[in-house]
């Protein structure tokens, strides 16, 4: 992708009207290499998290959200698709928002979406507040309190510590409710009710250590090698390593390993299965910008590439991957599917789809809110704007490089 095919999209973008008053376009970030690639990624992450956040700041997300289903739903999905939507947004918002302060039209977004996020958290726990959320009754809220919980952990400084007290409290106490309301299906909903117990170990209240064992163990016992789990006892065709099994054993593993040194090992070893999953994952995109529509929940779309995005936040890329070309990959999937028609409603609400609106791609279990876990594709928003990932020049990912008669590394399995 080159810098002209951004520079198209920057007007539209900023032209959606979402975008808070306080905003002013004479303001400009520190200029990378690429500016108006990061532009690009910051304009359409905030278009994505705005409706979600600016809604349940004020407690009415539950009213004004649309609750799209697929064709073949499952009943009730508008009893939990508030907090997916809250959850999955924060999940993939975090890192960026725990950014410094800074007065350019970025900073500005970030300001805004954290006010708000911080309003939502408290909206979400209060029992008098029209967006008091659903935490405990059916299975789902289990799934999407581990993802928000997910986003704290990322971004504490931001998500965390500016809340009131009476707030904390009640959220911890939600956390503590859906834990022992929801048992998790034996399956990559392990780390699901893992990662309730490391965050609350994370912020010290507690945490069951033997529920984080079974998690982690179970799923090293699932591993069937070259950086792939099986989700449950059998391996699955699909993006479910990249949603959920990586990033989850990731952080579940390093609040454990902050707490007991016998996790330490295990925690390493989890890592670079990710940097290798990482490696493959960059090596799916093809040289147009797109991967493979296979397997259940394609449409949470670029969220597929979570490792690939985190592993970019954490410098730990394999060597052979420059943050460079993965920025540019991932940029060419992000156009794709977010300048699709139809991705995102009049309201600016996301529609269910992979490219576009289709409806028919949704799972049973798909509803508007389940579509905001995109937002963790946009992870490496995180690196502040000198970072290389930024500033250095547009790059050819491996399958564009190898399309075009160029050499690439060649490619080896991992052993552990």
């Amino acid at each position: 992708m080159n810098r002209r095919s951004f520079v198209k999209y920057i007007p539209a973008v900023g032209a959606v009207g979402i975008l808070p008053s306080t905003l002013s376009a004479k303001t400009t970030p520190p200029a990378p290499s690429n500016p108006n690639e990061r532009s690009y990624w910051a304009n359409t992450l905030y278009k994505i998290a705005s409706p979600v956040l600016s809604q349940m700041s004020q407690g009415k997300l539950r009213a004004s959200m649309p609750v799209e289903t697929p064709p073949k739903a499952y009943q009730g999905r508008e009893n939990v698709t508030h907090l997916e939507a809250l959850g999955r947004t924060l999940a993939g918002v975090a890192p960026w928002l725990a950014l410094p302060d800074s007065a350019d039209h970025e900073g500005q977004m970030r300001k805004d979406l954290r006010e708000k996020a911080l309003k939502s958290i408290a909206h979400s726990v209060d029992p008098n507040s029209p967006d008091y959320l659903n935490w405990t009754k059916g299975s789902q809220p289990l799934v999407d309190g581990a993802f928000l919980v997910h986003g704290i952990m990322r971004a504490p400084e931001a998500l965390w510590e500016p809340l009131d007290e009476k707030v904390k409290k009640r959220f911890v106490q939600e956390i503590k409710n859906q834990k022992e309301a929801i048992p998790p299906y034996y399956n990559n909903w392990l780390l699901f009710g893992a990662m309730l117990d490391a965050f609350l170990l994370f912020v010290g209240e507690g945490g069951d250590f033997m529920r984080i064992d079974f998690a982690v163990k179970k799923h090293d016992e699932w591993y069937v090698g070259d950086g792939w789990y099986g989700d449950g006892q059998n391996f699955h065709m699909d993006y479910y390593n990249g949603y959920v099994i990586q990033p989850m054993m990731l952080q579940v593993l390093k609040v454990a390993a902050s707490k007991r040194k016998s996790y330490q090992d295990l925690y390493e070893r989890v890592g670079k299965r990710m940097t290798r999953f990482a490696e493959q994952q960059e090596r799916l995109i093809s040289p147009e910008g797109t991967y493979p529509p296979v397997g259940r929940s394609i449409t949470y779309r670029v969220g597929a590439f979570q490792p690939l995005a985190e592993t970019a936040l954490l410098g730990t890329l394999p060597e052979a991957i420059t943050g460079a070309q993965v920025r540019s990959a991932l940029s060419a999937i992000i156009q794709r599917q977010f300048e699709a028609p139809g991705t995102f409603d009049q309201d600016g609400w996301l529609t269910i789809g992979f490219c576009g609106h289709q409806p028919e791609m949704g799972d049973a279990y798909i509803s508007t809110g389940s579509l905001y876990l995109c937002t963790l594709g946009f992870l490496p928003l995180g690196l502040p704007t000198d970072h290389d990932f930024w500033t250095a020049a547009d790059a050819d990912w491996s399958a564009k490089k190898a399309w075009a008669g160029q050499s690439i590394p060649a490619d080896h399995a991992i052993s552990f």
